[in-house]
């Protein structure tokens, strides 16, 4: 959900909604890099980026058997519009039987190692190089030279996308980038089959590729087209929030037998309270802070369990590109707020019966009791 640059966009064939299942003639893409509007490079090319995608098998280090690897073959104009980090090595020489792979695909292939070669298309390619594209999905592709990757798999032209950047400042991009997935949101609250509302910026050329008969293309913001491959992700979310709602009952269930059992040992304790002249409602709230502190203190607990999986790194297959993408385990700020708030909630939740159950104690009975 993190990958793309408010000011690209793809361009895709009409009706696809993965690269991978798309193709862009090289017609379209001559049409396409002489609309006007599209930012230019330093020697002032068009920085419009013809790319190739497939998929290829790799033995990983959990699934020997081997697992999907996206392959994206781009042009140095592809290279130049993504800010990518080359951590090891160089980037692949166009011309050449050469990679280079994603950070994530070098800590979990150990064929995708400087040096190695891995095998797809007709032959072996030498991987040259380790590179990061900050947190993004480019981490989980290997990249090479587009037109080496053609020959392979005998494709003698056409792409399977076009990225595309506007020529506008990237702060207004994303401001109505930001407006435009608002009112797309909007939309689809009325009518689920609504057209997704364009940036201002893209409207005029969204209108010149859609109304253009000759193209058969449609486009999406690089960065919704991202974030919407993480639907592939959504049974694993959902398994997530399903186990976390089972433990909280469970917790909240532990919390109440032992306030109870709190309650119990400390009757003549709440008599003396009552006696002193403390009210119904002093005893009640007491019992509440104190369980809901114990639960922090579960929670805190939790947070240093949790701890040794920040940032362990596994991978999740996604139905719409049929490649696997490696995303991390994060433990950051936020998520240690919402966890102990939690914990206080359900500390909360499972106090209440247990400290009203306290503050309705009759003072003679619990005297007696003591």
């Amino acid at each position: 959900a993190g990958t793309g640059d408010a000011r690209q966009f793809i361009v895709m064939r009409t009706g696809a909604d993965a690269e991978l299942t798309s193709t862009v003639s090289d017609e379209a893409y001559q049409i396409i890099r002489r609309l006007p509007g599209i930012a230019a490079d330093a020697k002032g090319e068009p920085m419009v980026s013809p790319e190739g995608l497939t998929v290829v098998n790799l033995p990983s280090v959990e699934a020997p058997e081997g697992m999907n690897v996206t392959v994206r073959g781009l042009l140095p104009i592809g290279v130049a519009m993504r800010p990518a980090e080359v951590l090891k090595g160089q980037m692949f020489t166009p011309g050449l039987r050469e990679v280079v792979v994603g950070e994530s695909i070098a800590r979990r292939y150990p064929a995708a190692q400087i040096g190695k070669e891995v095998r797809f298309g007709r032959g072996m390619w030498k991987v040259v190089g380790i590179f990061k594209v900050g947190e993004s999905a480019s981490n989980s592709e290997i990249w090479t030279d587009l037109n080496q990757l053609r020959g392979d798999f005998e494709r003698a032209g056409g792409s399977s996308s076009l990225l595309v950047r506007m020529d506008v400042p990237p702060e207004t991009a994303a401001k109505q980038a930001a407006e435009a997935d608002v009112l797309t949101a909007k939309a689809k609250k009325l009518d689920a089959k609504a057209d997704p509302v364009y940036p201002a910026f893209m409207s005029k050329m969204q209108q010149s590729i859609v109304g253009d008969q000759r193209l058969n293309a449609g486009l999406m913001t690089e960065k919704n087209y991202y974030a919407k491959q993480t639907e592939a992700g959504i049974p694993l979310q959902a398994l997530g929030f399903f186990v976390a709602v089972v433990m909280a009952v469970g917790s909240g269930f532990a919390a109440t037998n032992t306030m109870y059992a709190a309650v119990a040992r400390r009757s003549r304790e709440i008599a003396t309270l009552r006696a002193l002249g403390f009210g119904r409602f002093a005893v009640l709230r007491s019992f509440m802070i104190e369980s809901v502190c114990l639960a922090l203190i579960g929670g805190l607990l939790g947070i240093l369990i949790a701890l040794p999986v920040n940032g362990l790194q596994t991978g999740v297959g996604n139905f719409q590109t049929f490649s696997e993408t490696a995303f991390k385990f994060r433990v950051g700020p936020i998520a240690i707020v919402v966890g102990l708030l939690f914990a206080a909630f359900i500390g909360a939740i499972g106090g209440l019966l247990p400290a009203w159950a306290a503050s309705r104690t009759s003072i003679v009975s619990a005297m007696r009791e003591g």
